[in-house]
């Protein structure tokens, strides 16, 4: 399996009862990759995959699997408050057609390196799906450190990627010099894209991209073709939006970002409420400034 380009982490939409809806989430899939996308990572944190039951999360991946039609890859995150619940997860998803995993420590607990290594290797030990890697240690309160990473490129011969959201892009290059070219290292912070790319990232799980595929693929594709100008120039004008993918509101942020793009609603399921007027008006500026700036 190949790990580059712009890979959205999808968002879930919910129609006014807040159950899932289907149809919009296939047309945006299916959007995604026509601008562009190389495929979609879905339950994820933006995909509010903590509020979905097991046979909700299922169906979400059967939708985005439909949907591409093997036109692009589907990536199931995987996150857990069990071992046991996880291993689950990581099954449902290679029942339902998905081409990889993106793994994550369990919620809440923040087990030492021996129990997240017990944790994560499980996970991975229990499907045939390649496997990335999601280092978050802001969100989650785990870090696995570069030798950790490469000890698990050792370990497990299906895990291919990491997607590294440490927001240090010193840790691109230490993965790299520890774990060579076993492991593609793909970019999970949209403010740090341009960066992370100049220091070896081959890929973006991106948030912005929900709203702005193709202009997350041209300032991908720039600064991967070592055209810096235009990279930057692209970069500047999306750095206002990119930021809102960076903060504790950032699905609210994204879903209404989307929403005034005429792909989405702003519909998020509690604890999450929707967006306070002072914040609905702040995006709404800031689209409305970036539509008519538009690279």
């Amino acid at each position: 399996m190949q790990w580059h380009g712009v890979i959205p982490a999808i968002t879930t939409p919910f129609k006014e009862d807040l159950m899932v809806d289907h149809e919009l989430m296939a047309r945006h899939a299916r959007w995604l990759v026509e601008n562009g996308c190389t495929g979609v990572v879905a339950l994820g944190s933006l995909g509010e995959g903590g509020t979905l039951s097991f046979q909700e999360r299922r169906e979400v991946l059967e939708t985005c699997v439909a949907a591409v039609a093997g036109r692009a890859r589907v990536i199931s995150g995987v996150a857990a408050l069990s071992t046991r619940e996880a291993v689950a997860q990581a099954g449902a998803a290679e029942e339902a057609g998905c081409d990889g995993l993106m793994v994550l420590p369990p919620y809440v607990y923040c087990g030492d390196w021996r129990e997240m290594r017990a944790h994560v290797g499980a996970v991975m030990e229990a499907t045939a799906l390649k496997c990335m890697l999601y280092n978050n240690p802001i969100a989650y309160k785990v870090d696995f450190l570069p030798e950790q990473v490469a000890e698990f490129s050792a370990r497990h011969g299906n895990l291919e990627a990491v997607k590294e959201s440490s927001a240090d892009v010193r840790r691109i290059m230490a993965i790299r010099a520890l774990a060579g070219d076993a492991l593609r290292i793909l970019c999970g912070v949209d403010d740090l894209i341009v960066e992370a790319v100049a220091a070896g990232a081959c890929g973006w799980i991106a948030g912005l991209a929900n709203a702005f595929p193709e202009e997350s693929v041209d300032l991908f594709e720039a600064a991967r073709g070592g055209d810096m100008a235009r990279a930057l120039e692209i970069y500047r004008w999306f750095l206002p939006l990119l930021r809102m993918d960076t903060v504790p509101k950032f699905v609210q942020l994204i879903k209404q970002v989307q929403a005034e793009v005429g792909m989405g609603t702003a519909r998020v399921r509690p604890p999450r409420l929707k967006l306070a007027e002072e914040e609905l008006q702040m995006v709404r500026q800031e689209v409305v400034k970036a539509l008519l700036l538009r690279k």
